[in-house]
């Protein structure tokens, strides 16, 4: 008898908030950050996506910005469903793209898989997610304040994937070349609510399946506003916070694709190159020879300008 993991997020209600988000406004800048970011990693490549699968367009930036990419033709939005399957047929798109949405997955590695096998083969997969700085602010002032106020902690801020651990599921996935990048946005909000209020308007808020189902306490939402303020001050009274995207690129195996060397293979060795000697493992290297005394006066070590005015 075989027990299937439990599930760390609730889809359903993920689906129910996501299907919110709609016109762009001020709730829409984290997509359009993101949206851009997966564009401008088209730029680079000579090539062209005849066809392309965007996967949970959502916010509208992210149509914006594929359309806007002149390598991309065709565009097809995929819905993202609560039990995660995703309705794309084997082999029919060169792009697929995953719209900050991933970080919700219960089963990252089997969305992966499924955006590669819709790829053609060295078709390429972006996929933008948040990743394990975001929101740091929000989620230690409010384990502080719930510490304090009710004497324990509940799960208010869904913990998120660190970048070191993301190129692991791109190779579990099947993808070749996989690369995971990094970018860290600091926004400042009048007020820890108004953070919060933009959250729920991006459908960005608390689904996870072991979150409390009462609301917060009065008395520790006005502790953790307090304690939000005090430790992460913004200029002119405001507050900060961080958001971290995650950009995710993999190719589909293909045949022209460079692959790497079985260990043993190399044909020249590093020590030729570097123009060194080889020496056994283990052995330690000559003292480097002492460099000759300096000749230059004082103020010259920057080129001889150190002394002028």
């Amino acid at each position: 008898m075989t027990h299937e993991p439990p599930l760390l997020f609730d889809r359903a209600l993920l689906m129910a908030r996501r299907a919110r988000v709609g016109a762009p406004g001020a709730a829409d800048f984290l997509h359009a950050e993101a949206a851009a970011g997966a564009a401008e990693r088209l730029i680079p490549i000579a090539r062209a996506f005849p066809r392309a699968a965007l996967v949970w367009p959502g916010a509208p930036a992210w149509r914006r910005a594929l359309e806007a990419a002149p390598s991309v033709g065709r565009i097809d939005e995929v819905p993202l469903r609560a039990d995660e399957t995703l309705d794309l047929p084997e082999g029919a798109y060169d792009l697929a793209v995953c719209g900050l949405t991933l970080h919700w997955a219960n089963d990252p590695v089997g969305a992966l898989i499924q955006m590669r096998r819709a790829l053609r083969p060295d078709g390429l997969m972006i996929a933008c997610l948040l990743g394990g700085a975001t929101l740091h602010e929000l989620r230690a002032a409010l384990a502080e304040a719930e510490a304090a106020e009710e004497g324990g902690l509940s799960p208010r801020v869904a913990p998120m994937a660190e970048i070191r651990d993301l190129g692991g599921l791109l190779q579990r996935a099947g993808f070749a070349m996989p690369v995971a990048d990094g970018d860290r946005i600091q926004a400042t909000y009048a007020d820890p609510l108004a953070l919060m209020r933009e959250l729920r308007a991006m459908g960005e808020t608390n689904v996870m399946t072991a979150r409390r189902r009462r609301f917060l306490r009065r008395a520790t939402l006005a502790r953790a506003c307090e304690i939000y303020a005090r430790h992460f001050p913004a200029p002119g009274g405001r507050v900060r916070a961080t958001f971290e995207i995650i950009t995710l690129t993999g190719w589909a195996p293909g045949p022209g694709q460079p692959k790497p060397r079985r260990p043993g293979s190399a044909t020249a060795r590093l020590a030729d190159a570097l123009g060194v000697p080889e020496l056994p493992a283990g052995e330690k290297a000559p003292p480097a020879p002492a460099a000759p005394p300096s000749t230059d006066g004082p103020g010259d070590k920057d080129g001889g300008q150190g002394g002028r005015s």
